[in-house]
């Protein structure tokens, strides 16, 4: 627990148990002032209450014996932290004899009634109580007003201990309880916020994953276009041979952004990942073109750079896993890509191409199967909805509606 003044609270409240004490709290600076002033205290009762005795004429020998167990229970008083119980019943037995022990039995009562709950607090009260009916008895000496005088001060101090001692306990649970809801609270905070950067993280790997896929689609398309026309003009080669350069750079690149966004140490801070918006579109499509797809784009958004950055990012995203699964899964054909919308109606986002025709050039292209399950989860999260299949004129229709607020 850090506090700025550690040395003003009592140990119970640090939580920090001495292994020497039995696992009670180590004692701080305040708690050392408190029991030299206690054991002060009690040792300047106990010499009060024996020079009163001298005073009186009681016999010096009773009187002395009395100052010794007195002042033996001034010292117990260093054990009271350790056995609260067992000091006080020892401290109430003492007072049976000794006058002289009245203040270390007040301070020992007092620590049962703060460290103990209720029931025990009340018990070793009310033993201490039944010894004064004995007092009397063995020091007759003292004897000098009625008992029932004696019995009522008794039972007075004894209540007026207990509830001063309930109340200092009272108070110490409440700031326990208070720094136990602290430390959950900051738990629960630090738990929050890993479980913030765990999804921000997987959200950033999914949108990688429609990056890489793209990118490694146009290597296995040119890279199957070199391997099944090795004789195709040397300008067609070299073209091809620079796409592959230049998507094996982006890949790359866009590796080492998202792993260095993903690595463990969050203190490090992380390069700034790729963030398309719906004005980069037209982009994309030039170079799936330049792959060699046929691509017609049917723009009925005048202005692209005014769609909010959020949904502008998810369109393009949906686009680009269009264009890849078209690549992978009906190379050849011609695909359609459809904006429609304005502020406050929505932007719709269509891709759509002719049910697989002809042999995909060159090796199939894996992937994971997971693309389209990851857009339905990335428009449903903004509020839209997405749809794909197959219609009933024999294309196969990605379709998304993404909310676009006025």
């Amino acid at each position: 627990m850090s506090t700025e003044y550690r040395a003003l609270l009592p140990g119970s409240l640090l939580a920090e148990p001495d292994p020497d004490a039995g696992g009670v709290a180590r004692r701080t600076p305040r708690d050392w002032v408190v029991d030299v002033l206690v054991f002060v205290l009690a040792v300047g009762v106990a010499l009060a209450m024996a020079a009163i005795g001298y005073e009186e004429g009681v016999d010096p020998g009773r009187n002395t014996l009395d100052l010794l167990l007195g002042l033996l229970s001034c010292g117990a008083l260093w054990l009271r932290r350790r056995w609260p119980v067992g000091v006080a019943l020892a401290l109430s037995a003492v007072g049976v004899y000794a006058a002289t022990s009245i203040g270390a039995a007040v301070v020992g009562y007092f620590t049962v009634a703060v460290h103990r709950r209720f029931a025990v607090a009340a018990a070793v009260g009310a033993i201490g109580f039944a010894g004064g009916f004995l007092f009397p008895l063995l020091r007759p000496e003292w004897d000098s007003s009625p008992l029932w005088v004696d019995l009522a001060w008794s039972a007075f101090a004894t209540l007026l201990i207990l509830a001063w001692g309930m109340f200092v306990r009272a108070r110490r649970q409440l700031v326990i309880s208070l720094r136990d809801r602290a430390h959950r609270a900051e738990a629960e905070q630090q738990l929050r916020v890993a479980q913030a950067r765990q999804l921000e993280r997987a959200r950033i790997a999914r949108e990688m994953h429609d990056v890489l896929a793209h990118r490694i689609s146009l290597l296995s398309l040119h890279a199957g276009a070199l391997e099944f026309r090795p004789d195709a003009p040397p300008d067609e080669v070299a073209r091809a041979a620079g796409v592959i350069r230049e998507s094996a750079h982006q890949a790359l690149q866009e590796l080492r952004e998202v792993i260095g966004v993903l690595r463990d140490d969050p203190a490090d801070e992380a390069p700034d990942r790729p963030q398309p918006t719906l004005a980069d579109l037209p982009g994309l499509i030039d170079e799936s073109r330049l792959a060699g797809m046929r691509v017609r784009l049917d723009r009925q958004v005048d202005d692209l750079a005014a769609v909010p950055a959020g949904v502008g990012r998810n369109a393009y995203r949906i686009v680009q896993e269009g264009l890849t699964n078209a690549r992978k899964h009906a190379y050849g054909s011609t695909v359609d890509v459809t904006l429609s919308g304005a502020a406050g109606d929505g932007l719709s986002v269509e891709v759509r191409n002719p049910w697989p025709v002809g042999v995909p050039l060159g090796p199939e292209i894996p992937g994971a199967g997971t693309g389209i399950v990851g857009l339905t989860e990335r428009a449903t999260l903004v509020g839209g909805r997405l749809e794909h299949g197959r219609t009933p004129s024999g294309d196969f229709r990605l379709w998304a509606w993404l909310p676009w607020p006025a």
